[in-house]
């Protein structure tokens, strides 16, 4: 579409929404704002770099399909991912896993990884102007094998965990102070069980052990932030999750860590959204992990779903753009890399403009009120609303192809460069 025509389909949006007492130019500065935090492992399937031809293996993740040309090294993982900032509009993060790091072709494990190892990283990232988010990668490895890393009995593994969590704070910390941007720690683990456990309470409170060790040593909340990821169940962990919503939930608001909340990781009929006005009253600050769960924690390509639009929603409906940080955290092998990347993050960001072109003080007017038939109505009709005009507009605005021509260049990069990847 020729951008004149892409203009005038904005200003005529813009009027519409003018009749409903909302500024669509103040909007757009609005979304400008918000920065996604992209997550690195969509783009090899979550391997990793610590060794030559790295795999995922185990740890309750898992990844289908074989779709040709997934990164093979740091750098290509690199190029992906530039490829794929230059297709969303705004400024925006990006999440790393603990092993991405560069070894240089070393052994290094996850108990002596330095902030030297992400160098390269935040050199890159302040290059591209990204900020950096950091994660634990406490799945994938020997001692993970049995199930249990920090709430494990036996000692020498939570010694080994623990070690690898409080060095990767430290590197976050690094990161953080690089960049002069809070780096977001975030620790999910694998611990559980397939079938019944009889002594869940050990587990639990040798994870809390485990916490208070990690967390002795406190850092610059301006260089690095802490936040603790649950989970309801996962692969073979189907009957028992030690660091369940509820544990992580009572730790994070008596110790001050931020609640990550996974849009996978939790009962397929619980609303994820409906959670984030309970946990802000207690809690400044909270994560989010994007994701589409399809019938279980599936990790498929964020989409905008009445799961995406609600929680959008409730964080604007809330005021609270300011205090909840959005992340991707999906991993789809089965389709173009780079593409399921820009869908969900496209995605995500349509959900936060659905959001705030919404004219809260005419719903609140009548909910207040009691009529809830003009509420009823005034929602359904906003579902027909232009907003795709207003998000074409965005695109252009920053210089990023709008509407679906964002495709034909994913297809050119496949062709020129990831089909080309044996």
């Amino acid at each position: 579409m020729h951008a004149s025509n892409i203009e005038k389909a904005y200003q005529m949006a813009r009027e519409r929404y003018g009749h409903l007492g909302i500024d669509a130019d103040e909007t757009l500065h609005t979304l400008e704002k918000v920065s996604l935090s992209i997550h690195c492992w969509q783009g090899d399937d979550v391997g990793g770099f610590e060794k030559p031809n790295a795999r995922l293996r185990g740890g309750g993740i898992q990844v289908t399909g074989g779709y040709p040309g997934k990164a093979r090294t740091i750098a290509e993982l690199r190029m992906d991912l530039e490829k794929v900032y230059s297709l969303i509009p705004g400024r925006h993060r990006l999440s790393l896993h603990a092993s991405y790091g560069e070894f240089g072709g070393h052994s290094v494990d996850r108990n002596e990884i330095e902030p030297k190892h992400y160098e390269g990283w935040t050199n890159w990232a302040k290059s591209q102007g990204l900020k950096l988010d950091f994660n634990s990668t406490c799945f994938s490895h020997p001692k993970a094998d049995s199930g249990f890393t920090l709430s494990s009995k036996n000692k020498e593994i939570r010694k080994f965990w623990i070690e690898h969590v409080k060095r990767c704070r430290r590197i976050g910390d690094f990161v953080g102070g690089k960049l002069t941007s809070p780096c977001i720690h975030n620790l999910w683990i694998p611990d559980g069980s397939k079938d019944t456990t009889v002594d869940r309470w050990t587990h639990r409170a040798l994870l809390r052990e485990s916490l208070d060790d990690i967390f002795s040593i406190d850092y610059d909340p301006s260089r690095m932030k802490d936040a603790l990821e649950s989970k309801l169940f996962g692969i073979g962990s189907e009957a028992f999750v030690v660091g369940s919503h509820e544990f992580y939930m009572g730790y994070a608001l008596t110790k001050g860590k931020m609640l990550c909340l996974d849009m996978g990781h939790f009962h397929p009929t619980e609303s994820v959204a409906d959670k984030i006005s309970s946990i802000l009253q207690f809690s400044p600050e909270i994560l989010i992990h994007m994701t589409r769960g399809v019938r279980w924690d599936s990790d498929h390509v964020v989409t905008l779903n009445d799961e995406t639009r609600n929680l959008a929603e409730e964080i604007v409906r809330g005021g609270a753009l300011n205090c909840v940080h959005l992340g991707l955290d999906f991993f789809d092998a089965s389709i173009n890399r780079i593409g399921a990347w820009v869908v969900g993050a496209r995605a995500a960001l349509k959900a936060v403009l659905c959001a705030v072109l919404e004219p809260r003080r005419r719903l609140l007017e009548f909910e207040e009120a009691g009529d809830n038939f003009g509420r009823l109505a005034l929602l359904e009709e906003l579902k027909s609303m232009p907003f795709g005009a207003v998000w074409d507009y965005y695109c252009l605005r920053m210089n990023v192809p709008p509407r679906e021509l964002w495709i034909d260049e994913v297809r050119k990069y496949e062709s020129e460069v990831t089909c080309k990847r044996s």
